[in-house]
C-alpha cells in the first residue's frame, strides 16, 4: 500500500505557472506508475497526466498538452506537475494517483489503486 500527499496547490493568474508536488509513502514508489487528474465543481474527474514507473514513458491530456510537464524522482517518492500557461478552465482539484500493475501509465480513473486527498488549483482570470 503507498500514502500520496499532494501540494503546491494555490490562486495564480491567468497565464501563470504553479508546480505540484505529490510525495508518497510505503511500498516501494519505483514500482507504482503515477498519474495526475483532475476534478472541476460539478465534472467527472479527469485524465491529466501519466508516467510511468522510470519515467520513460509519459502521456497528457489533450487539454494540456504543451502547457503540462508530469516528472518524477523516485529518489525523493515523489512525482510532479509543471503547469505553465494556466488558464481558468485549469481550475480544480487536483490529485495524485498511483497504479501498481501496468507498465504504460493508464488515462483510466478505475485502474488507479490510490489516491491523494487532492490540492485546489484556482486560475483567476
Amino acid at each position: 500500500q503507498v500514502q500520496l500527499v499532494e501540494s503546491g496547490g494555490g490562486l495564480v493568474q491567468a497565464g501563470g505557472s504553479l508546480r505540484l508536488s505529490c510525495a508518497a509513502s510505503g511500498r516501494t514508489f519505483s514500482s507504482y506508475a503515477m498519474g495526475w487528474f483532475r476534478q472541476a465543481p460539478g465534472k467527472e474527474r479527469e485524465f491529466v497526466a501519466g508516467i510511468s514507473r522510470g519515467g520513460g514513458n509519459r502521456n497528457y491530456g489533450d487539454s494540456v498538452k504543451g502547457r503540462f510537464t508530469i516528472s518524477r524522482d523516485n529518489a525523493k517518492e515523489t512525482v510532479y506537475l509543471q503547469m505553465n500557461s494556466l488558464k481558468p478552465e485549469d481550475t480544480a482539484v487536483y490529485y495524485c494517483a498511483a497504479e501498481q500493475d501496468l507498465l504504460v501509465p493508464t488515462r483510466i480513473l478505475s485502474d488507479y489503486d490510490y489516491w491523494g486527498q487532492g490540492t485546489q488549483v484556482t486560475v483567476s482570470s
